[in-house]
């Protein structure tokens, strides 16, 4: 009994320190001396924990089209914030985004500090 006891108590630590170590902050993923602005249409939106994904399409001058994957804050904060999925999709209108870029040069990732709308709205969701 005492052995499955611990057996048990083993197991739930180390569970418990596989989702502390999952969790990572911003400046351990994103570089904050590399910023970026991109200009396009959001397709998606993963309104996921632990956080929001937006997804970017880019249109180059030619009119090809380079998908970005936008990581934002978690769906808590941005629901306290009273945004929701739909808000932030706008309807497919376009957007620009400044952040910053991944820290170990993953193309197409960034992270999103301030969306700004063709219409002038904006939503700041970190740093400006």
């Amino acid at each position: 009994m005492v052995k499955m006891l611990l057996g048990c108590c083993v197991a739930l630590l180390s569970l418990s320190t596989v989702a502390v170590l999952a969790h990572h902050s911003v400046a351990g993923q994103f570089d904050s001396s590399k910023p970026v602005e991109l200009s396009g249409t959001i397709s998606d939106v993963d309104w996921i924990n632990p956080h929001v994904y937006i997804h970017l399409d880019v249109k180059d001058d030619k009119g090809a089209v380079t998908p970005w994957r936008l990581e934002t804050l978690p769906t808590a904060m941005l629901r306290k914030a009273g945004l929701t999925k739909d808000m932030i999709i706008a309807g497919g209108m376009a957007v620009t985004v400044t952040g910053i870029s991944a820290r170990d040069g993953t193309k197409n990732l960034a992270w999103a500090q301030k969306l700004t709308y063709a219409d002038g709205h904006y939503y700041q969701l970190a740093g400006e």
